[in-house]
């Protein structure tokens, strides 16, 4: 990972969209700064399309894609995508998985969950999960005390050893059923709402994340940007982004907007 100071000048001023994690990314301490808020702002009134990419569920993604600046957000991993149209007045849903097989598969999660609360000491089903409609989030240190990393990876094995995928944020481990994940649905969003044919457009894209569950984002896009805590969890992740901030959480984000905007003056 290279310093954000080396972020090439001529690359910044050509990037036309920012995709950014919202936990431990736009937040710190589980509270969003105004100063990352108003980054956002200054990024959407500068022309560059901004969609956060996160866990976080279906009844928090309609709050955040009618009230913030943003052209739509990507929520539970890649389940959907939603983006709020302002001349309408109408809410766009995209879902991965249609209606009846989410259906089937909140009973499998449910079973998943059954066996994570029995045996794992010390986790708990998300405060969030009442408004999630197809995935299964377990803290393990937004409302808990922080379990050891032998507790989380047990978390991850019975998710995956009943079928599913699981993922591991800064805060949750996420499990679905389902062939999809953040990458998938943000080039999906990209295409149908933004119209940019990421394949192509990739490098005019920056990515923002802090924690494994962004691997394949920082993967994809070569000029991925990390907060500075993404360095927490060096040798846990598949890739790392191409460059890190100085600063942690929504200061970080701040940093990263500030370089992008300074790129256009």
């Amino acid at each position: 990972m290279q310093p954000l100071s080396a972020f090439p000048a001529d690359i910044a001023r050509n990037i036309t969209c920012v995709f950014t994690d919202i936990d431990d990314t736009l937040t710190t301490e589980g509270r969003l700064p105004a100063s990352a808020y108003a980054a956002l702002e200054a990024l959407q009134k500068a022309g560059i399309h901004v969609a956060p990419i996160t866990g976080r569920p279906a009844g928090w993604c309609d709050m955040i894609a009618r009230m913030w600046p943003i052209a739509g957000v990507v929520g539970e991993n890649g389940a959907f995508y939603f983006s709020y149209d302002d001349a309408s007045k109408k809410m766009l849903r995209v879902y991965e998985v249609d209606a009846a097989t989410r259906a089937v598969n909140q009973q499998k999660l449910a079973h998943i969950q059954a066996r994570v609360l029995a045996e794992v000491q010390g986790c708990a089903v998300s405060a969030d999960q009442p408004y999630r409609e197809a995935d299964l989030a377990i803290d393990f240190c937004e409302d808990v005390p922080p379990l050891p990393e032998a507790s989380v990876q047990r978390i991850v094995d019975i998710f995956e050893e009943e079928g599913a995928v699981a993922k591991v944020s800064s805060i949750h481990v996420n499990g679905w059923f389902g062939a999809y994940d953040k990458l998938s649905m943000s080039r999906r969003f990209a295409t149908e709402r933004l119209g940019l044919d990421i394949e192509s457009d990739r490098n005019r894209v920056v990515f923002c994340g802090d924690s494994p569950n962004d691997s394949p984002m920082f993967s994809y896009f070569p000029y991925a940007c990390g907060v500075a805590n993404v360095a927490d969890f060096t040798g846990k992740m598949g890739a790392n982004p191409a460059f890190i901030a100085p600063s942690r959480g929504g200061d970080g984000f701040v940093e990263i907007a500030e370089m992008l905007l300074r790129s256009r003056l």
